[in-house]
C-alpha cells in the first residue's frame, strides 16, 4: 500500500513570501538542538505576537516544564530553581514536512519510554517513509544508525543493537507567513494587554532583568578578559539591614577597574533565614552540600544570613523559584551566593588494602590482557559464506534484504564484486535461521564488517561463528572487595578494572594511522558477588577476550572523535549511588546486560560447566 503524502525536507527558504512551519528548539549539553513539542511552540508563538521581548512561561502549557521560562529578548531558556540557562532558536520547515503534518517519529529508550528524534532527523525519516524506501541510513546526518521501516526499528551499525521506533500523529506545529525574522534578534516591541498577575508570572517577570544582566556580565567578561583568576569587588551604597537582602539603591560592580551598574532590586525574606557565601558566579543545583567563600571549604563568615533551599520535589522553607531568583539577582550584581548543591555520585568504595582483595570464587585468573598478537586474523570471505550457508536451487519470489533485488534475479553487486565460484545469481540459505540472500551479497556484507570469520544475519541478527570486535589492546582485572552495593547488603562486591592506553588506529579502525585517545581510564565497574553476578563476570571476560567491550568511535558524552568508547554493553560505574543511572540498586541490570551480551554472541550456552 502506498504511503500518504510527499513531504519535502525544508530547513529554511529563499522566498520570503512562503508559508513556513515554526519549530522552537533548545540546545542540550551534547550540542544537539532538541525540539519543543507542538503545543509549546504554539504557546511561544502566541507570546511572541504580543511582545517580541516578552517572557514565555512554559509551565502554563506543559506541567513537566514548570521550572522553565524563555526570555525572547536574549533567546535563552532559564530554569528557575537552578539558574541553568540554555540557548534557544526558532527554526523553519516546509508545511508539507513532518512538523507541518503533526507527525512525530520516536525511538524507545532504555526505560521503555519514547524519545522524539531531533527535528532534522524526524523530517528526513518522514521524507524517506513517504517515498516508500524500505530503510534509511542516518550516517549522512552524523548518526551510526539504520532505520528499518518494515520492522519499525533502528539498528546501531557498530553494535547491531536494535531498538523499536514508532510514528505517531500529534498537533501540527504553528504555521506563519511573511518575512522571516533573524533567529537570534527580535525587534523591540511593546507589551499589549494586561500582564498576568499569577504568582509564577510575577516571579518570572521579576527575574527577566536579572537574567539579562547575567548575559551582559558574561559578555563583558569576555570583552575585558577577566579570566578564571579575576576577582570582583562589589560596592554598595547601603549595607545589609534587617531581612532585606539589599536596598533599592543602585549597585556598582567593579571588575578589573571597570564599573558596571546593575539594576536595583529588593528581595525580602524572613529574618530567620541567612545567606551562605560562595565565591562562584553561577548557581549550584539544589542538594545537600554547601560551599563557602573561598575555593576550598571553610567557615561561614559571622553575621551573614543563610538561605535554605529545597528541591522541586523535596521540602524546605524557601520555594526553589524564589531561591533561584535570589541567586540570579545576586550573581548579576556580582555578589557571592550559595545555594545547596546536588549530591555527587559515589563512584568508588572506601579505601581498600591489597590484602583485602580476594579472587572471585569459581574464576581462576584475576587478569586478562589483549595484546597486538591477540588481534583477529582475516578469513577468506568465500570460505566463510560457504561454511554457514547452503545453496538454493530454486529461489523464492521475495527480495534479498541486502541488495533489495529479487532473489530470482542477479545480485545488485554484480559488476561491483567478482569472486571465483560465486556467481551473482546464486542464492544461499543460512543454516540456523533459514533466511535467504544472494551469496554475493553475503560476501559484500562480510567484507564491510570485521572480517573475523563470523556472519550475522541482517534480518534476525543470529550470529554464525564467533563474533569479535575492534577493541584496542589493554587489560582487564577483577577481584572481590569487602564492601556491599546498595540493594545487595548480604553480598560482597566484584570490582572490574579496565585499563586501555591511547595508541594508533589500525586498518580495522575508522581512521588507520591516526592517534586515538583513551579518556577516563582505568574505569572501575561493579557487580554483586553472588551466583548471577559471577555468571555475568564470566560472560564479560569472554566478551573482553573477543574484544567486544570497547571500540574506537565518537563519544556520545563529549562529542570527541577517535576515542575509546563503550560498545553497547552497559556497565555499572557508580559504587554507592545511582544518580546517573549507572549504579545500584537496579534489580533488572544483570538480566539486561546478559541480553546485551547475547546480542553480541556471548550467551550462557558459551559457558563451560
Amino acid at each position: 500500500m502506498a504511503r500518504p503524502g510527499s513531504g519535502v525536507l525544508g530547513g529554511g527558504y529563499s522566498s520570503q513570501s512562503m508559508a513556513r512551519v515554526v519549530v522552537w528548539e533548545w540546545l542540550n549539553e551534547h550540542g544537539r538542538w532538541r525540539p519543543y513539542n507542538a503545543a509549546v511552540c504554539h504557546h511561544i508563538e502566541n507570546v511572541l505576537k504580543g511582545d517580541a521581548r516578552g517572557t514565555v512561561i512554559l509551565g502554563q502549557v506543559d506541567a513537566q516544564l514548570a521550572p522553565y521560562v524563555i526570555d525572547l529578548q536574549s533567546m535563552h531558556q532559564f530554569r528557575q530553581d537552578t539558574g541553568t540557562m540554555r540557548p534557544v532558536q526558532r527554526n523553519f520547515y516546509d508545511p508539507s514536512s513532518a512538523p507541518g503534518k503533526g507527525i512525530v517519529w520516536e525511538w524507545e529508550n532504555d526505560c521503555g519510554s519514547w524519545t522524539p528524534y531531533d527535528m532534522e532527523l524526524c523530517v528526513s525519516i518522514q521524507n524517506a517513509y513517504e517515498k516508500q524506501h524500505p530503510w534509511l541510513d542516518l550516517s549522512s546526518l552524523g548518526f551510526s544508525y539504520v532505520v528499518d521501516f518494515d520492522g519499525m526499528s533502528q539498528t546501531n551499525r557498530q553494535s547491531q543493537r536494535k531498538r523499536r521506533i514508532r510514528r505517531r500523529m500529534d498537533l501540527a506545529y504553528p504555521l506563519i507567513a511573511g518575512s522571516i525574522p533573524k533567529s537570534q534578534s527580535w525587534p523591540v516591541g511593546t507589551s499589549s494587554g494586561t500582564p498576568c498577575t499569577c504568582q509564577q508570572c510575577m516571579l518570572v517577570h521579576s527575574t527577566r532583568a536579572a537574567s539579562n544582566a547575567i548575559l551582559a556580565l558574561q559578555q563583558r567578561r569576555k570583552l575585558y578578559g577577566t579570566g578564571g583568576g579575576a576577582t570582583g569587588v562589589v560596592r554598595q551604597s547601603n549595607t545589609f539591614a534587617g531581612s532585606s537582602l539589599w536596598s533599592p539603591a543602585t549597585t556598582v560592580v567593579e571588575m578589573n577597574g571597570v564599573n558596571f551598574p546593575c539594576a536595583p532590586a529588593i528581595v525580602t525574606l524572613p529574618s530567620k533565614h541567612a545567606l551562605t557565601i560562595n565565591g562562584q558566579n553561577n548557581l549550584n543545583r539544589p542538594g545537600t552540600q554547601r560551599i563557602t567563600v573561598t575555593a576550598s571549604r571553610g567557615s561561614v563568615p559571622p553575621g551573614v544570613l543563610a538561605l535554605p533551599v529545597k528541591n522541586l520535589t523535596g521540602s524546605g522553607p524557601v520555594h526553589p523559584a524564589l531561591a533561584g531568583m535570589t541567586g540570579i539577582l545576586m550573581c548579576a550584581a556580582g555578589l557571592p551566593v550559595c545555594l545547596t548543591r546536588a549530591p555527587k555520585p559515589i563512584l568508588h568504595p572506601p579505601p581498600i588494602s591489597k590484602s583485602d582483595l580476594k579472587p572471585v570464587p569459581g574464576i581462576n585468573s584475576i587478569r586478562r590482557k589483549t595484546k597486538k598478537k591477540h588481534l583477529r586474523k582475516g578469513k577468506n570471505p568465500e570460505d566463510v559464506v560457504r561454511r554457514y550457508t547452503e545453496k538454493i536451487k530454486t529461489a523464492p519470489d521475495e527480495d534479498c534484504t541486502i541488495c533489495m533485488e529479487r532473489l530470482a534475479t542477479v545480485s545488485g553487486y554484480e559488476g561491483v564484486l567478482s569472486y571465483r565460484g560465486i556467481k551473482p545469481e546464486l542464492v544461499g540459505k543460512l543454516g540456523k535461521c533459514g533466511h535467504m540472500y544472494h551469496l554475493l551479497c553475503l560476501v559484500a556484507m562480510y567484507n564491510n564488517g570485521n572480517k573475523d570469520g563470523s556472519l550475522q544475519c541482517p534480518t534476525c541478527k543470529a550470529i554464525y561463528g564467533e563474533k569479535t570486535g575492534t577493541q584496542p589492546p589493554g587489560k582487564m582485572e577483577y577481584h572481590v572487595i569487602p564492601h556491599s552495593l546498595p540493594g545487595c547488603s548480604d553480598t560482597k562486591t566484584i570490582r572490574i578494572v579496565y585499563d586501555i592506553p591511547a595508541g594508533i588506529q589500525t586498518t580495522e579502525h575508522p581512521n588507520p594511522g591516526k592517534k586515538y585517545s583513551a579518556r577516563g581510564f582505568p574505569r572501575h565497574c561493579y557487580l554483586p558477588d553472588n551466583e548471577k553476578g559471577r555468571k555475568v563476570l564470566k560472560l564479560l571476560i569472554m566478551a573482553w577476550d573477543r574484544r567486544l567491550i570497547f571500540t574506537i568511535g565518537t563519544s556520545s558524552t563529549t562529542g570527541e572523535t577517535d576515542t575509546v568508547v563503550w560498545n553497547e554493553i552497559h556497565h555499572k560505574t557508580e559504587f554507592g549511588s545511582n544518580l546517573t543511572g549507572h549504579g545500584y540498586p537496579d534489580p533488572n541490570y544483570l538480566d539486561n546486560v546478559m541480553r546485551e551480551l547475547a546480542a553480541h554472541g556471548v550467551g550462557e550456552d558459551n559457558l563451560k560447566d
